[in-house]
């Protein structure tokens, strides 16, 4: 007691004369502050080389792979050439088909180290579970895929598109089953191979680059094959379908949960199309498909079709009362069917305080920047990824839009096919 009494008048006195002296000196001050918080920055951004962070990069660490630093403001403006229009509402599209391969490379060269920092390993959404982390979420939305190919020990499954290996890792250690995944991207290559050796699965799962259309593996390889977000890149579904078709066993099950267009997608919706849009542009997506004409590729490439559903929407009965607050959205496809705790929401359930995380983060990138510690055009790529957020946010809403129709596809034995 004695002691606090004592001390108490010396600290009053102590932060008086520390007032005064800020009222007297206050540029001084602001310049020492500043100072010393742009040492504080530079000393953050500059610990670690850019190639070696542990966990994502920081704001002060955003790269793009293996492009130039001093090529990124011309690369993103050839990436938005290669759309036919980019007024939205017009129908956004890629205007040469056979420039996809190169334009996704660029694409995830471009947003990879973003992705990282701003969402995890795993590039994907999920439909929140009840009272539980998005990790958690996330988690058993791999899983389950995993499971409805029937991984286990001794399979070896192929994971098309797999980025930087989050949802690989995640299924081979649930599974038990070996995993190889392959992306187009080769900076992606080397940040799953880190992230595999770090994590101590390296022996478990491996990453190669190559082009889903033309994969560089042996008709009748793999056990079971998943696709997690990743198709949606492909020129024409049927395209990487059928590559999956060709390396799959004779009775085995190829599931994807696909980016689509619902039944409430109208395209003479002026605002539905300009949603769509963004949601194409800003994702480096070809152009946008509907669920019925992903159930037809896989069946025009000989696939058995055994599932289709759209894991964003689940019976009225399944659903708590306080889900239903953020407004159901009913389906005609699925009887009775209301939005699920929705995926979107990991965007924010609020779009003001989402508006306010996305220009803090801007700012974040802006200083970078400015300091020379991210490429210059960064901001550009963050403003192009934060505009599509919203309209994921709203197509989600409207529930004209998807990222997690579930395709469950199974190649016919031997027998059925010669039948």
């Amino acid at each position: 007691m004695g002691f606090s009494s004592s001390i108490g008048p010396a600290l009053s006195d102590a932060a008086a004369r520390a007032s005064v002296y800020v009222e007297d000196n206050s540029t001084a001050v602001a310049v020492a502050g500043g100072l010393t918080a742009l040492g504080a920055i530079t000393y953050l951004a500059t610990r670690k080389p850019r190639s070696d962070y542990q966990v994502a990069p920081s704001s002060f660490q955003l790269g793009v792979g293996n492009l130039k630093e001093g090529e990124v403001q011309s690369e993103v403006s050839a990436y938005y050439s290669e759309y036919n229009t980019l007024e939205r509402g017009k129908g956004a599209q890629v205007a040469n088909s056979k420039k996809v391969a190169d334009f996704v490379d660029k694409f995830y060269s471009l947003v990879t180290d973003i992705y990282e920092w701003g969402w995890g390993q795993s590039f994907h959404f999920s439909p929140l579970l009840p009272r539980h982390t998005w990790a958690a979420a996330e988690a058993a939305h791999e899983t389950r895929i995993g499971a409805l190919i029937g991984l286990a020990p001794g399979k070896h499954g192929l994971d098309v598109g797999c980025g930087v290996g989050g949802p690989m890792r995640t299924i081979a250690t649930s599974s038990g089953a070996h995993i190889t995944g392959i992306t187009i991207n080769e900076y992606q290559v080397k940040r799953a191979t880190y992230h595999n050796k770090n994590l101590g699965v390296s022996k478990q799962c491996q990453a190669v680059r190559g082009n889903f259309l033309d994969m560089p593996f042996e008709a009748n390889t793999f056990d079971g094959a998943y696709a997690i977000e990743a198709t949606c890149h492909a020129p024409k579904l049927e395209e990487v379908y059928s590559e999956v078709h060709r390396v799959l066993k004779p009775g085995a099950r190829f599931a994807t949960y696909e980016w689509v267009s619902t039944p409430l997608y109208d395209s003479t919706n002026v605002e539905h199309v300009k949603l769509m849009d963004e949601i194409v542009i800003g994702n480096g997506l070809p152009d946008m498909r509907t669920w019925a004409q992903a159930e037809a590729a896989g069946k025009a490439v000989g696939f058995r079709l055994v599932e289709s559903r759209d894991l964003a929407m689940a019976p009225a009965t399944q659903v708590s009362p306080w889900w239903s607050e953020s407004g159901a959205v009913l389906q005609p496809h699925v009887p009775e069917g209301v939005s699920v705790n929705p995926w979107y929401a990991r965007l924010g359930r609020s779009r003001c305080l989402f508006a306010v995380f996305a220009h803090f983060n801007a700012s974040l990138v802006w200083v970078a920047e400015t300091l020379r510690l991210a490429p210059r055009g960064m901001g550009e790529i963050h403003k192009m990824l934060m505009d599509t957020a919203f309209a994921l946010i709203d197509g989600g809403e409207l529930g004209i839009f998807t990222p997690m129709h579930l395709l469950v596809f199974e190649k016919p034995a031997e027998k059925e096919a010669e039948e």
